[in-house]
């Protein structure tokens, strides 16, 4: 996986300077979205990956199941994977596009895991210490995890809060043994 995200860093990162520059970030997301969501089908990645298949016929073979007309420079960056033989990275570099979107728009998404529900009280003054903390707006998304036992896990990015009962008894066993 992270060799899959090195080869696709330089992708992501000159698709997003082109978007940038044409004030058109979210055209492209949108668009990168539905190829990656297209590359990612195990038939469709078979195809990608075939090398009998011509690179003009891969591109045909994605911009047909797409049913929009592609912006016409996401088409060109098409042709440029294609030509690298990249195409099957377009997953990849979707996720480092957002990633570099949500940098530049100040935007997370967090996960929340606890054993049991929140009320909106609750969760919206969890929201406010953590868009403090992060200095981010924060799409809060929950999950419940009876695992945990009780308290909270809260993942936002490479950021991990570990609160819960599951956590802590799990660092106290670890004490135990040294």
């Amino acid at each position: 996986m992270a060799e899959l995200l090195t080869l696709a860093r330089p992708y992501a990162r000159a698709a997003f300077e082109s978007a940038s520059e044409t004030d058109s970030i979210n055209d492209w997301s949108d668009q990168l979205r539905t190829l990656a969501a297209i590359s990612a089908e195990p038939k469709i990645l078979d195809q990608l990956n075939n090398p009998s298949i011509s690179k003009s016929k891969h591109i045909q073979m994605l911009t047909d199941m797409l049913g929009d007309p592609l912006h016409k420079a996401v088409n060109n960056f098409l042709t440029i994977l294609s030509s690298n033989s990249r195409l099957p990275l377009l997953p990849a570099i979707f996720r480092l596009f957002e990633e570099y979107k949500a940098d530049i728009q100040k935007v997370i998404d967090v996960d929340i895991f606890s054993a049991f529900d929140f009320d909106q009280q609750r969760l919206e003054k969890l929201s406010d210490g953590l868009a403090r903390h992060l200095d981010r707006e924060v799409n809060l998304i929950k999950h419940i995890d009876p695992s945990l036992i009780g308290g909270v896990l809260i993942r936002a990015g490479d950021t991990v809060i570990d609160g819960s009962i599951k956590g802590r008894l799990a660092m106290l066993a670890e004490a135990m043994e040294l």
